[in-house]
């Protein structure tokens, strides 16, 4: 039996802290993982800004659904899911991602948690686990599923690689630089052909 697991955001959806930072014109919501390599304190840092502005979830996750999926996102996903089992891996939030998830026909989504306070404003997030994509995709294999995972950042080579076969998805030049053993794709049409590719040499 063979599984895809792909990435969420920059695969199937915007960026959500960039496009949610653009559409509510607080820039300081764009700092990224790249800004501030600790977790704790970006996410401290985040949940600050947004009890600052007085943006609840109900806010954040009306923002989120005007930004629906990347163009072509539905329709890859849905020929995708007829010819393979899929499940997408994320280091999103449920509360963040179940808006854009909707608008994807549902997939199954494995991802965090964020908590909320009696007025709707976040006051803490919880992690699965650490490096749960990689994770994930470990358990799957001991499972006896052979894993395909695509992903276009720094954050999913390691679930790239512990995968039966990794894909990049117009991923940046860095990564491109420092992951050469991973195929680059940058649009849906070859990425569908790499799997399907993968599928055929993995069976």
């Amino acid at each position: 039996m063979q599984l895809v697991c792909l990435d969420l955001e920059g695969v199937l959806v915007p960026e959500i802290w960039i496009e949610f930072s653009k559409r509510t014109g607080i820039p300081e919501l764009s700092r990224t993982t790249r800004d501030e390599p600790n977790y704790d304190k970006l996410m401290t840092f985040r949940l600050s800004l947004l009890k600052q502005h007085k943006l609840g979830l109900p806010d954040i996750q009306k923002v989120i659904a005007e930004m629906g999926p990347m163009p072509g996102a539905r329709e890859f996903l849905d020929a995708l899911r007829r010819d393979y089992q899929v499940i997408i891996l994320s280091d999103t939030f449920y509360e963040f991602a179940m808006p854009l998830m909707a608008q994807l026909g549902m997939p199954t989504l494995f991802c965090h948690q964020l908590e909320a306070d009696a007025k709707g404003f976040l006051v803490a997030y919880h992690l699965r686990m650490a490096n749960q994509k990689k994770e994930a995709v470990q358990r799957f294999k001991e499972l006896n599923f052979k894993v395909i995972a695509a992903g276009d950042s720094y954050n999913d080579t390691a679930m790239l690689g512990t995968a039966h076969a990794g894909i990049l998805f117009h991923p940046p030049q860095n990564v491109i630089d420092e992951f050469p053993q991973f195929p680059v794709t940058m649009n849906y049409t070859e990425l569908r052909a790499r799997i399907d590719q993968a599928s055929r040499a993995i069976a």
